[in-house]
Order: structure tokens, then sequence, then C-alpha cells
């Protein structure tokens, strides 16, 4: 069992309105990737803040958790689904919801190098024509570690820690790097849409 987490606690300040809502090739940036997650994760978690009654509303398939202080950055999010992560998982991935357009074949094949991986390693990270991306795949040792951040910190701190026990997987997936902040970033990626 691998949880999923999908971080869209954020206030979408950039984008006008928020990211979860948006869509891309017919669905939401939510609901696209609770169905891409679903392929590979069991539970899906959803975190919410900013607009959470909006969302909620929209959003099926995941167990969704509210960030009571989205305004502390990505890392509290993530913190707020760690602690909703069974303790017998495999592992965790995680990705925000900015990012829509990784493909589930991608996450599958994530997954199946996370299962298939030396025992010393604890990431599993995506790169795509040498460029890394999201969802990256964590073993559960980085829990403990990724809650005892302060609040001032940010995930990378504990991933750029275990860069020698990362190890990188090429994928055939552009939508790994896909990370969409403002409206003109939405509009190259739905312009893009095959």
């Amino acid at each position: 069992m691998i949880a999923g987490i999908i971080l869209a606690a954020g206030a979408s300040r950039r984008m006008g309105s928020p990211k979860a809502l948006l869509e891309y090739r017919g669905e939401t940036f939510a609901d696209r990737l609770i169905r891409v997650f679903s392929t590979a994760c069991d539970p899906v978690i959803m975190v919410l803040g900013h607009h959470a009654e909006t969302i909620r509303k929209t959003v099926r398939g995941a167990h969704i958790v509210v960030n009571p202080d989205p305004e502390r950055g990505q890392l509290s999010s993530l913190q707020t689904a760690l602690a909703e992560v069974p303790a017998d998982a495999e592992g965790f991935l995680f990705a925000p919801v900015d990012c829509p357009a990784m493909e589930p074949a991608t996450l599958c094949q994530l997954v199946d190098v996370f299962r298939q991986r030396d025992p010393a390693t604890v990431l599993v990270v995506p790169s795509y024509h040498g460029r890394h991306g999201h969802p990256i795949c964590a073993a559960p040792s980085l829990i403990r570690e990724l809650l005892a951040l302060p609040p001032t910190a940010q995930a990378r701190e504990v991933v750029h820690l275990h860069v020698a026990h990362t190890q990188y997987v090429d994928v055939d997936d552009p939508g790994i790097l896909a990370d969409i902040d403002n409206p003109e970033e939405y509009r190259r990626l739905v312009g893009g849409v095959r």
C-alpha cells in the first residue's frame, strides 16, 4: 500500500482562482490527480486549506483533510497529510495540485521501481530529459523526519539530505514538469492539450 498525497491548500493568489478547480482534459486539476493517483495509491489524501469548502464540494474519491493554517506553507500541508498516512503503508507519493499533467502510467512506473528498489533507497524521483519533477515517492522512514521539520523549513531540505539514497527514474512524460502557478502557464498547458 502506497499512500498518495495531493497538496491543494494554497491560496492560488497568482492564478486568481483555486488551481484545484481549473480544467485540464475535461477534468478539474483535483479530479484528474485523484484519478491518476488512484491507479497506484491507496489511500489518496488531498489536503485543502484556502477555498476548502468550495473545493470539497466538487471532489470525490479522496480522503480530505484540512490544513488549519495553510499560510504556514506547503510543508505544513504535507505534514497535515503525513499524519493521516496509515502506519502500515509501504511508502507515500506526493505532488502539488498544480502539477496536473502527469500520466497514470508514470505513477505506476514509479511505484514499481519503488517496490523493487535497493533497501537503502528512500526516495524515487521522476526525471524527464534530465529535469526532475513530481510526484516523488518516499519511504515511510522519512515521515518522522518531515514531521519534525520546523514551520520555517521546506520538504526539499529532507529530500536534499537523502540525495545519496535517491533513485532517479527516466520517464517518457513531460507532464511531471508541469507546474502551473499563473494564468500564462495555464494557457500554455491547455493550449498544448492533445
